[in-house]
């Protein structure tokens, strides 16, 4: 059986906010903990209305000091919009107060829309291509012995495990080169997922870090206790994305019965593609397209995210993930 994390953008649902959204954040968190997932993930997104872990270190801070042991990630901190020692720093803090339990997921993507990639950046020219500097500017400032004169206190010294995030060929190339884990976006992009995974596994460079190529994929679940019930609570997500790539984000909008007769052909080709590497039924269907996923790409460990708009429905479909490989419901 291979380790099962979390990754969790803190929803926020039509009629909700963002305080809501952090209660049940932390709510997840303890029981993913409790079922016995490996890490709890949090993606940096800027701007979006249904999306609440913008200031992702924050949020990361307010799991592990409401958990115990499971480790607490940044799935992940999209580099080019920050400086790498203000990276180093914050995440040097985490680590020092919550020992051995903090990933750092790095990303080039700016989690947003442009005009606030700009709000950001400020200066959109040096962005996403100074990626692999950054990179290793940031792994620098973690090292025992920083060549970099500017010291990140804390920071300097700690172990902080880096992975590299994508959804295309560069992140793969990054991560290879690196010798750094790489957890591939599936379960949103996966058009090029089989391509990078071989890509970074044939280019991989052992490293001080990683000795063997190390892939996580996300992966979509929406389980529940009857097949039915499962199809209602993935069209929450399904017409999110909808909204999304028509260009009217919104918040996370509760299920709709019947909603893929609505959509056009168009539409529905969208979805297929976005949410091709997902598992949406009862325990054993769950087990069965989880099981064929990590056959079909050899997957070292999953991410799983639900993004359901009940939080209690939300939470019995992870309850339901934890046990699909263990037999147990």
């Amino acid at each position: 059986m291979i380790p099962l994390s979390v990754l969790d953008l803190s929803p926020i649902r039509e009629g909700s906010d963002a305080a809501q959204s952090f209660r049940h954040t932390l709510e997840l968190a303890q029981h993913a903990e409790r079922w016995g997932f490996k890490r709890f993930w949090l993606a940096e997104h800027h701007g979006m209305p249904g999306i609440a872990s913008a200031a992702t270190s924050v949020l990361m801070g307010h799991v592990a000091g409401g958990t115990q042991k499971i480790r607490v990630g940044a799935g992940g901190i999209m580099l080019p919009n920050h400086s790498p020692l203000v990276i180093a720093e914050q995440f040097g803090t985490l680590e020092s107060l919550y020992p051995g339990r903090i990933d750092l997921g790095l990303g080039r993507a700016p989690g947003s829309d442009q005009p606030t990639a700009r709000a950001l950046r400020r200066n959109l020219a040096s962005d996403a291509n100074e990626f692999p500097r950054d990179v290793l500017e940031l792994m620098d400032y973690f090292s025992a012995e920083p060549s970099n004169p500017v010291r990140a206190v804390p920071g300097t010294g700690l172990n902080v495990p880096i992975w590299i995030l994508g959804s295309s060929l560069f992140g793969a190339q990054v991560a290879a080169a690196l010798g750094l884990p790489y957890a591939f976006a599936s379960h949103f992009a996966p058009a090029q997922m089989m391509q990078a995974i071989a890509l970074y596994r044939e280019s991989f460079r052992p490293s001080a870090q990683l000795a063997q190529p190390y892939v996580m994929l996300g992966f979509n679940v929406f389980a529940a206790d009857s097949e039915e019930e499962a199809a209602l609570l993935a069209t929450s997500v399904q017409q999110a994305f909808v909204n999304l790539r028509s260009g009217r984000p919104t918040r996370l909008p509760p299920p709709l019965s019947g909603y893929s007769q609505q959509l056009g052909p168009q539409e529905r080709a969208v979805l297929e593609s976005v949410l091709s590497c997902s598992a949406i039924g009862t325990h054993s269907s769950v087990r069965a397209s989880m099981q064929a996923f990590i056959e079909r790409t050899g997957a070292n460990e999953l991410m799983i995210t639900s993004q359901i708009f009940d939080p209690k429905a939300r939470l019995r479909s992870y309850e339901i993930a934890a046990g699909a490989l263990t037999q147990t419901s």
